[in-house]
């Protein structure tokens, strides 16, 4: 069990949790806010729809660890907020629900919708509206009722929490940070790389050489133990920038080594935090054996992508890469063209794979 606290529709909320507990199902279970519904399960039918630190997120496929010290905003703590007040007598008036079932998934997010598209049509309405599935009405109803609260000019929405952290601007770092240390969920990389301990944690303690051997990535600054950097990765039409900063920290005795760093993608306000350990240990004179240890917590509306086997599948992919392109490095090859990362690509890659394991094929 593991011991988290949040804050639950502005009540500071402390509990024992499993590590396996959807923060959906801790809600239901254990708070007993039952107007957040589970439908599919997978992140897909969006009726778990809630706020996550401002942002709506999918609660049934976010982990309650992974949520510690989030700020957690139900439709239950949405009653009094003046958008949600106004698209409620909308949903009336246009006749936008029927059975109800997505009904509180659906106000979460039209009132993104109405305050973060002040101008959106209906085509734009009906693009955001897709994450969100509703059998009953064929949306006639539920777009117009969003029409109809930008028509009026909806009013300022109560904030759910506090607004996500502006980063510094470049190029002086802070002397100071609050980077967070994640606790969420946890993966493992092996590499075998053809190249002498030596050579590999020479390469290890430089952060632009290692930048440089990870799709996407690149180092803009380092001062001392911090640094700061971006990564671009794509999902699909989603294009994503993640911009932050991080420690770093060398142990020459132990040849380990560790990053811990916070981002935020500009473009949908995704934060993620993530800290990265690797130990090197040599198999024989010409061979380093290097493990690659990487916990993270994701929040936002990216978030709903971080599945188990899509990470993993963004993990091997990465590590494949990098090994490949340190060992060029090293040896003086030509390194491959470096592109950002194919995370449409690792999806579908995960999905495959997925497939074939029920099928009985491997």
């Amino acid at each position: 069990m593991s011991r988290i606290t949040l804050m639950v529709n502005g009540e500071s909320v402390t509990a024992e949790v499993a590590p396996r507990t959807h923060l959906a199902d801790f809600l239901r279970e254990a708070r007993l806010l039952t107007g957040t519904h589970l439908g599919c399960e997978h992140g897909v039918c969006g009726a778990c729809t809630l706020l996550i630190d401002r942002a709506p997120a999918r609660s049934c496929i976010a982990f309650a660890v992974a949520c510690d010290g989030a700020d957690v905003c139900t439709i239950e703590g949405l009653a009094d907020d003046p958008v949600i007040v106004r698209l409620r007598a909308a949903f009336t008036a246009e006749h936008a629900l029927q059975c109800g079932y997505c009904t509180p998934g659906m106000l979460v997010t039209a009132r993104d919708i109405v305050q973060r598209l002040p101008d959106a049509d209906e085509g734009r309405i009906r693009v955001e509206l897709a994450g969100n599935l509703c059998r009953c009405t064929g949306y006639a109803g539920i777009v117009r009722a969003i029409q109809r609260v930008l028509a009026d000019g909806a009013p300022a929405a109560q904030p759910a929490s506090a607004p996500l952290p502006v980063l510094p601007a470049l190029p002086t770092l802070p002397p100071t940070s609050a980077i967070e240390t994640p606790r969420g969920p946890e993966i493992v990389q092996t590499l075998r790389l053809a190249l002498p301990l030596a050579d590999v944690w020479r390469a290890i303690r430089d952060p632009y050489l290692v930048a440089e051997c990870i799709p996407g990535a690149r180092v803009i600054e380092v001062v001392d133990d911090r640094l700061r950097g971006e990564v671009r990765a794509s999902l699909g039409p989603i294009e994503t920038l993640f911009s932050g900063e991080g420690r770093i920290s060398f142990d020459d005795a132990a040849q380990r080594a560790e990053i811990v760093g916070d981002g935020r993608d500009g473009r949908t306000g995704t934060r993620l935090s993530a800290r990265g350990v690797v130990r090197l240990k040599a198999l024989d004179a010409a061979t380093t054996g290097a493990t690659v240890t990487i916990d993270y917590t994701l929040r936002g509306p990216l978030a709903q992508f971080a599945r188990g086997a899509v990470v993993q599948e963004f993990a091997a992919a990465i590590a494949s890469d990098f090994a490949a392109r340190l060992e060029a490095r090293l040896t003086g090859k030509s390194l491959p063209e470096q592109r950002h990362l194919p995370a449409g690509a690792l999806v579908l890659r995960a999905v495959w794979r997925r497939l074939r394991a029920l099928l009985g094929f491997g």
